[in-house]
């Protein structure tokens, strides 16, 4: 199995409904996924038992800021957004995740030492698709 760095990681995002565009300045990106569980144990039972519950996903983007890139613009606290994250880049073959969200963060810090960096984070709303990029 080969690995791979993440130096060639692309994030996408747009108004949701229209057309994505690659977000500038992206320094990280994590997307994240989770399962919750229900819990059907009853009396007589040695262990607990449970079943599958609804999925969640969440996507977190660190950037430099550049308010000038549309992209981030866009990505304002409440903004109903769609995205395309490819952890290896946009060639044939890659793998992405897309869906849509809401966007329920957004920091913009700096220090005199450093740059300005942006931070937000998209609370993803329905299902996710894994698919290759062609």
């Amino acid at each position: 199995m080969a690995t791979k760095t993440g130096a060639s990681g692309v994030v996408k995002v747009q108004v949701s409904g229209t057309t994505v565009a690659v977000v500038g300045e992206v320094r990280s990106f994590t997307f994240d996924g989770s399962a919750d569980t229900i819990e059907d144990s009853v009396m007589g039972d040695s262990s607990r038992t449970y079943k599958q519950g609804l999925k969640t996903n969440t996507v977190s983007i660190e950037c430099y800021w550049d308010e000038a890139d549309a992209q981030q613009l866009i990505l304002d606290e409440r903004a109903s957004v769609d995205f395309e994250i490819y952890p290896t880049g946009t060639g044939s073959g890659e793998t992405f995740f897309s869906g849509g969200g809401i966007v329920t963060s957004r920091s913009i810090s700096g220090a005199f030492d450093g740059m300005v960096e942006a931070s937000f984070n998209i609370q993803c709303s329905g299902a996710v698709t894994e698919a290759t990029a062609s």
